[in-house]
Formats: C-alpha cells, sequence, structure tokens
C-alpha cells in the first residue's frame, strides 16, 4: 500500500507530461495549443503597449536580431501564429518583416499555414511586409528566393536601426540647444528606441545618465519617469535601484524622492 501511494504520484506527473506534449504537438493545421495561448498574450501586449520579450528571460525586450537567427530557439514563438501576430500586429517594420521571414524559413509547413503567411501580406501595415511575403509566396517557396528574402531583411534592419540611432542624436542635440521641445524629445526617445530595436542595455544606461545628470532639468526627468513602463520591469527595477544609489547632491533630491516613491508602488515580486 506504501509502495503504491509513493508511486503514484511519479504516475501522475508522466500522465500530466504525457498530456502537455499531446497538447502542443502541431496538429494537421500545424498550429499548437502554447502558440495560440501565446498568441493572445501577444494581442494583448500590443493593445497596451508592453514591450515584447525573450521568452524565459525577462530581462530582454524581444528583437528583429532573434527572430532572423535560425539556430536561437524562440520555443512556442516558433508557432505561426505568434509570428503572424507580431508580423502584421507590431508598429516598427523590422520586428515586422523579421516574423514574416521567420515564418517563410518553417520546416513543416502546412496548406493551412501557407494560407495564413500569405494573409500577412495583406493584413501586415509595412510595404515591405507585403513586399517580402510576394516574393516569396510567387516563387512557391522557393529555398533560394527565401534565402535571399533573409539576407536582405537582415540588411532593413541593420539600416533601420543605425538611421533611428542617428535620430535619437539629432534630438539630443536640439534638446540641448533648446529648439526640441523636452516632452516631444521624451516620446521621439522611447519611439525611436522602440522602433530601432536599441539593445535594453544601452536604453538603460542612456536613461539612467540623463536621470542623474546635473544638466538636464528635472522637468525633463520626470517627464522619463512617466514612461518607465515602457521597459521590463526588471530593467524598471535596476534603474530605479541604481539611480537612488548614485551619490546624494542638491540637484538629484527630488527625483530621488520620486524614485522612491515609485519602488513604494511596485508589487513586491518586483522589487526583491
Amino acid at each position: 500500500m506504501t509502495n503504491e501511494f509513493i508511486s503514484k504520484p511519479a504516475v501522475d506527473s508522466q500522465e500530466n507530461l504525457e498530456h502537455t506534449q499531446a497538447i502542443n504537438k502541431p496538429n494537421n493545421l500545424g498550429f499548437t495549443h502554447d502558440g495560440l495561448k501565446l498568441a493572445l498574450d501577444l494581442k494583448e501586449k500590443y493593445q497596451s503597449h508592453q514591450p515584447l520579450i525573450v521568452p524565459d528571460d525577462d530581462r530582454k525586450l524581444l528583437i528583429p536580431e532573434h527572430l532572423l537567427n535560425i539556430d536561437i530557439d524562440l520555443q512556442s514563438l516558433e508557432d505561426p501564429l505568434p509570428l503572424a501576430m507580431v508580423a502584421t500586429r507590431d508598429p516598427d517594420s523590422p520586428m515586422s518583416v523579421a516574423a514574416a521571414v521567420r515564418m517563410s524559413t518553417m520546416p513543416e509547413r502546412t496548406p493551412l499555414v501557407s494560407e495564413v503567411f500569405g494573409m500577412l501580406g495583406e493584413t501586415s501595415k509595412h510595404p515591405v511586409v507585403k513586399q517580402c511575403v510576394n516574393l516569396v509566396t510567387e516563387s512557391a517557396f522557393n529555398p533560394k528566393i527565401i534565402g535571399k528574402v533573409h539576407r536582405n531583411a537582415k540588411q532593413f534592419v541593420a539600416l533601420s536601426r543605425k538611421r533611428y540611432t542617428e535620430a535619437l542624436k539629432e534630438n539630443l542635440r536640439q534638446l540641448i540647444d533648446g529648439s526640441l521641445n523636452p516632452r516631444t524629445f521624451v516620446a521621439e526617445f522611447f519611439e525611436l528606441s522602440e522602433a530601432g530595436n536599441l539593445r535594453v542595455d544601452i536604453r538603460k544606461r542612456l536613461i539612467l545618465g540623463l536621470l542623474t545628470s546635473d544638466t538636464i532639468r528635472p522637468s525633463i526627468k520626470f517627464l522619463f519617469l512617466e514612461n518607465l513602463e515602457r521597459l521590463p520591469a526588471s530593467i524598471r527595477v535596476e534603474i530605479i535601484n541604481e539611480a537612488m544609489n548614485t551619490p546624494d547632491k542638491p540637484s538629484l533630491e527630488a527625483i530621488k524622492q520620486e524614485l522612491a516613491w515609485i519602488r513604494l508602488s511596485l508589487p513586491p515580486e518586483q522589487v526583491n
């Protein structure tokens, strides 16, 4: 009786594992349960303007290079439904085209998945996605054409990031010389860094530099604090903690008080 009782959880565990594997196994349509769930989660993130995160890593923002690197296992994001969601819903063309390219390289492509891929060109707001989809579908998913589209997408992403970075530098110059409104500067800082998929560690360093600078007006710093929610939760906490740990000086007193209030309002699981 004791042995039977002890062994029962192992059986249940095995049954649960088999059940989960059965649910997540691609069906004849080419979709998985986890893929559908993630697609719905992504839809909510786009509606609430939350950042997309790399699966199982809350410190990494999802960027086009992740999607374009076929050697990276993106887990449930590999499913056609989440990729289609990014390709059609993402406001930035580099992310959209990267998702479309990733979907085109799928080794197991059912007729329905091919149909969904063909619809991306009609539903995405970005002309570059339509061009990508048309090239692939008109070639009947020819591997050589897909490879060419993949290489062109990498070049497009690199060029886009360069342009966005240059725009950020120009905006900072205009802010310093007084020709750019502070609210516009902050709004465009987040828009350009998101559109250019600036690495999260670089965004963190830039924001910390601005928050702790003696030459940036407090009003501009408070505008940045209003937009911190556009960063992953773990990065927000790091920015708050590191800014509060900088040496005390009169120019930082007000901003540190506000940071302390923000930290108190965070859920305990984010602070710890």
